[in-house]
């Protein structure tokens, strides 16, 4: 038989499933994959029920229904400012991830080089590698103290710009590290786009889940911006519901037309009752959301702090679902990996390695990633679990160490 796709061929089991897989025959409690394990707000799931039953369940509109366009645009004005085209400037996606994929393959044509920013969600790597651009990639610089941020690397960041650089992917609030780029850096990228005249994919998912009063600025708000960024939210952040799939693209015109030419051929439509339920979710008072992040915050700040007390360094999460840990001040010898392992086992607590969101071997192996979008039970369970079995985890992986 002919060979498959060498790159697809190639690609490991995600470590998702691996620590899914682990975290199921073990019982433990699953802190590794970003979803809330409750349900979205129900008014807006009554609407998408009542939504199947008004005879419009056929295909939508390539580019998405018209009150779900009006409804983006609208939030794009309230809450940033922006006037975008809900006829000619918004695209209704399935879900972010084809919202990249769709992006992406407008813009892009091989040997085109994209500049990426790690650590960075596992997508982002295979889809530009797909479509045959090149990756040039960027690594932010990691706290040298936990209660440090994460830093921008500026000259890593200008000499990664080329002649043949076409766009920056950039991600903020940030998966897997809730970094938010503030105002500086990100006037910082402005002027490399500008000088290199290059586009912007900006995967804007967390918009609304922003913490400590802090205030998510679209690149796109930026001056010079609003022609070369393609900005991408999606319904499953915004309203915790997350298997709907429901993203949505806002661009400059030309762009958005590219873009709805690639979705065309990726899904074509999404389904039309849960887009009307999403127009009507957008549409909710700027109190909903700020009452999100705030739900959220408490979360990550339960979560941080027991973590913070069993002896974890904890790195500061500014927006997203996500924090991170580091396992030095546990006096470990184990990598990230052979700690999440050792943990789902012996804790019953399941959380990612950060290095699965590097695209090399030889990323940073202290960190891990935890999942705080869960109800407040789960995490106290889960921060009972580790305090637990801290001396087992202690002795366990200075075993490991030993052993390898």
């Amino acid at each position: 038989m002919k060979p498959l796709n060498s790159l697809l061929a190639a690609t490991p089991t995600t470590i998702f499933t691996v620590i899914t897989a682990l975290a199921q025959k073990h019982g433990a409690v699953n802190l590794g994959q970003g979803f809330p394990d409750t349900e979205g707000p129900a008014d807006i799931v009554q609407a998408a029920s009542d939504a199947l039953h008004d005879n419009r369940n056929q295909y939508a509109p390539l580019t998405g229904l018209p009150e779900l366009r009006e409804a983006v645009a609208r939030g794009n004005k309230r809450f940033f400012g922006l006037d975008i085209d809900p006829a000619t400037g918004v695209v209704v996606t399935s879900g972010a991830t084809e919202a990249l994929a769709a992006s992406l393959a407008a813009l892009l044509d091989p040997g085109d080089e994209v500049v990426l920013i790690e650590p960075l969600y596992d997508t982002y790597l295979p889809t530009v590698r797909l479509l045959g651009a090149v990756p040039r990639l960027v690594r932010l610089l990691p706290p040298e103290r936990p209660e440090e941020g994460w830093r921008l690397p500026r000259e890593a960041l200008r000499a990664a710009f080329g002649p043949r650089t076409k766009l920056l992917l950039l991600n903020s609030p940030m998966n897997p590290i809730g970094k938010l780029f503030d105002a500086e850096e990100l006037a910082f990228i402005a002027g490399l786009l500008r000088e290199h005249d290059c586009y912007a994919v900006c995967d804007e998912v967390y918009e609304h889940l922003v913490f400590d009063g802090a205030r998510h600025v679209p690149l796109m708000t930026l001056p010079g911006m609003r022609e070369r960024c393609v900005r991408i939210g999606s319904a499953g952040k915004s309203f915790s519901l997350t298997g709907w799939k429901v993203g949505y693209v806002s661009a400059p015109a030309p762009l958005a037309a590219a873009i709805a030419k690639a979705h065309q051929n990726l899904v074509f439509a999404t389904a039309p009752n849960l887009q009307r339920a999403v127009a009507f979710g957008l549409d909710k008072d700027a109190g909903y959301f700020q009452e999100l992040a705030d739900d959220l915050q408490r979360k990550r700040d339960l979560l941080s702090d027991g973590l913070r007390r069993l002896g974890f360094g904890v790195l500061p999460s500014g927006g997203s679902y996500f924090v991170v840990a580091d396992l030095r001040p546990l006096g470990t010898e184990l990598d990230d990996d052979g700690f999440c392992r050792l943990m789902t086992r012996e804790a019953g607590v399941a959380a990612i390695p950060v290095s699965a969101f590097y695209g090399s071997p030889d990323a940073p192996r202290h960190l891990v990633r935890f999942a705080f979008c869960k109800r407040e039970a789960v995490l106290r369970d889960a921060l009972a679990r580790l305090e637990a079995a801290m001396p087992r985890l202690r002795a366990a992986a200075v075993e490991a160490a030993v052993a390898d």
